[in-house]
C-alpha cells in the first residue's frame, strides 16, 4: 500500500517547483518509478523530478517538513535500487543533464543527472576525456561518489582522482561547495563515501587529451582456454604500461555478428583492452594479446572512444532483472583462477556475466588516505552478475549461482568496491568497503553533515559510532 500524501501538501511543493511532481495515479507514475534494475519494484509516495538546484533544495526541505524517507535518483543504476524507496519521496535529478566544457582549462562541469554518455560526448567534442564507467547509461553521480572505476583508470586514475569540486545540497537543504579549498573535509568524504553526505548537484572534472579514435575492442576464446587466458592477464598487467586498460569477462557468447555462429550460446572467456595513447604504440603494446593462442574473436580495432564506452550497453539494458555480488582481489593466482573457471562453467543464464576489472597504474599511486576509496593496491574487482528476463519462472536459481560463486571466492577477498555492494550486510560495508581509519573519519563526517541519517538509501554510513 503506497502512502498517499494530502493533496494540499503536494500542491505546496508543486507551487515552488519548476520540475514535475509525480504522484501515484498520475499517468507517468509507473514509468517514473522504473530504474535500470527491473528486479526492483518500489512505490514512492511522490517523485520530485528536479530541474535545478532550487528544486533539489525544495524537495529536501519538503521531505524534512513531512518526515518522509528520501531516496535520491541520478542515473538510477545502483543494482540494489538505492534510487527508489517505498512510501517516501524520490528526489530525482535525471532531468538535470546540463554540462559545460572549458577547453582551455581542460575541465568539464556536469549536472547531477548526467549519464556517462553525456560526459563522454561533450568532452570528446574537444578531444578530451576522463575516467567514466563501462556502460554509457550509468549515472556520473553514483559512479563518482563511490570512486569511479572504468576503462581509463590505469592511465588517469579513478573518477574521483580527476574530481575538482562539487556543489552539494545538504540534509538541511543548504547548498555548499566542496573542493580542496572549500569544505575540504566534505570533499574528502564525497570521494568514495557515496551519497551519504548530501546530494551532489554538479561535478567539475579535470579532462585529459584522448581520442577521438583509440585502439580498443574485444578478443575472445572458447572457455577451455580460460585458465591460460586468465594467467596471461595476471602476468601481462604486472608490467603493462599505464596506457593499457584491460578487463576480462566470462559468459555464454551472445549472438553478435562479431562472434562466430558456432560459438553462440557457448561459454567463452574474453579480454577487453583499450590503449590510451597513439594507435601505433597501442598496436605494439597489445600485440601479445593477439598472439595468445588463436583467438576466436579479434575485434580490437581503431574506433571512436565513445563507441568503446557503449560496447557493453546492449548486454546490460534497462528493465532486465539483475543481481550481483562482488570482491576485490589480488593478482589472479592459480587457486583464484580455478574457482573462477569452475564457477563460470556453472552459469545459469545466457544473460549473466563475470567482468573482471583491472586496477594498477595510476589508481595505486594515489595515497590511501587522500580519498575515501580503499584498497588501491588491489589488482582486480570481480563482479558476479546474474541477469534474466522479467518473465523468468525460476529467478532464485540465478541468485543462488551468484551467492555460491561469491562464497567460493571469499577466502581470497580483499574487500569490496562500494558501488558493487548490493544486499551486503552493514558489517561488510564497514569493514570491506573502507579501512578502519577511513570508516572512523566517514562516521565523523556523517555526524557533522547528516546527523539524522536523512540520506540512508545507500551503502549506509550511520552517524554515531558506526555500528
Amino acid at each position: 500500500m503506497t502512502t498517499v500524501l494530502e493533496p494540499a501538501a503536494v500542491e505546496s511543493l508543486q507551487a515552488s517547483f519548476l520540475g514535475d511532481v509525480i504522484r501515484p495515479g498520475d499517468a507517468t507514475y509507473d514509468d517514473a518509478r522504473m530504474i535500470w534494475n527491473g528486479h526492483i519494484d518500489r512505490r514512492p509516495a511522490v517523485i520530485a523530478r528536479c530541474r535545478g538546484v532550487a528544486d533539489v533544495i525544495a524537495a529536501v526541505r519538503f521531505a524534512r517538513e513531512h518526515d518522509l524517507p528520501a531516496a535520491v535518483r541520478c542515473g538510477g543504476h545502483a543494482v540494489a535500487g538505492h534510487a527508489l524507496c517505498d512510501d517516501g519521496i524520490v528526489i530525482d535529478l535525471s532531468s538535470m543533464t546540463g554540462s559545460r566544457v572549458d577547453p582551455l582549462a581542460q575541465t568539464i562541469r556536469v549536472e547531477g543527472g548526467c549519464l556517462g554518455e553525456h560526459l563522454d560526448r561533450e568532452s570528446q567534442a574537444f578531444g578530451l576525456a576522463t575516467t567514466g564507467g563501462i556502460v554509457s547509461h550509468t549515472g556520473v553521480a553514483g559512479l563518482t561518489l563511490g570512486g569511479g572505476i572504468g576503462h581509463l583508470m590505469r592511465k588517469f586514475g579513478l573518477s574521483i582522482d580527476s574530481l575538482r569540486s562539487c556543489d552539494v545540497v545538504t540534509a538541511e537543504g543548504e547548498l555548499l561547495v566542496a573542493s580542496e579549498d572549500e569544505n575540504p573535509d566534505l570533499f574528502w568524504g564525497l570521494r568514495g563515501g557515496g551519497g551519504n553526505f548530501g546530494i551532489a548537484t554538479s561535478f567539475e572534472f579535470q579532462l585529459y587529451p584522448l581520442g577521438p579514435t583509440v585502439l580498443a575492442g574485444m578478443l575472445a576464446w572458447p572457455m577451455d582456454a580460460a585458465p591460460e587466458v586468465l594467467r596471461f592477464l595476471r602476468d601481462f598487467v604486472a608490467d603493462a604500461p599505464d596506457e593499457v586498460g584491460i578487463m576480462g569477462n566470462l559468459r555464454l557468447a551472445p549472438p553478435l555478428p562479431v562472434i562466430p555462429e558456432e560459438l553462440h550460446g557457448k561459454p567463452i572467456v574474453a579480454l577487453v583492452p583499450i590503449y590510451a595513447g597513439s594507435l601505433e604504440e597501442g598496436e605494439e603494446a597489445l600485440r601479445p594479446l593477439r598472439n595468445l593462442g588463436t583467438p576466436a574473436v579479434d575485434a580490437v580495432v581503431p574506433k571512436p572512444y565513445v563507441a568503446h564506452q557503449k560496447m557493453f550497453d546492449p548486454a546490460l539494458p534497462h528493465g532486465r532483472h539483475y543481481y550481483w555480488k562482488s570482491h576485490k582481489l589480488g593478482p589472479l593466482d592459480d587457486d583464484v583462477i580455478d574457482v573462477v573457471v569452475d564457477r563460470a562453467g556453472q552459469i545459469t543464464s545466457p544473460l549473466s556475466s563475470i567482468p573482471i576489472f583491472t586496477q594498477g597504474g595510476a589508481v595505486g599511486r594515489i595515497p590511501e588516505d587522500a580519498t575515501a576509496f580503499p584498497n588501491r593496491n588491489a589488482a582486480h574487482d570481480i563482479n558476479i552478475v546474474a541477469s534474466w528476463m522479467p518473465d523468468e519462472p525460476e529467478p532464485d536459481r540465478h541468485m543462488e549461482w551468484v551467492r555460491g560463486f561469491f562464497g567460493a571466492l571469499e577466502p581470497f577477498s580483499k574487500g569490496v568496491y562500494v558501488n558493487f555492494t548490493n544486499d551486503d550486510p552493514a558489517e561488510r560495508v564497514r569493514s570491506g568497503a573502507y579501512n578502519p581509519e577511513q570508516w572512523s573519519r566517514l562516521v565523523s563526517l556523517k555526524a557533522k553533515y547528516d546527523p539524522t541519517n536523512f540520506f540512508r538509501f545507500n551503502a549506509n554510513i550511520p552517524p554515531g559510532d558506526g555500528r
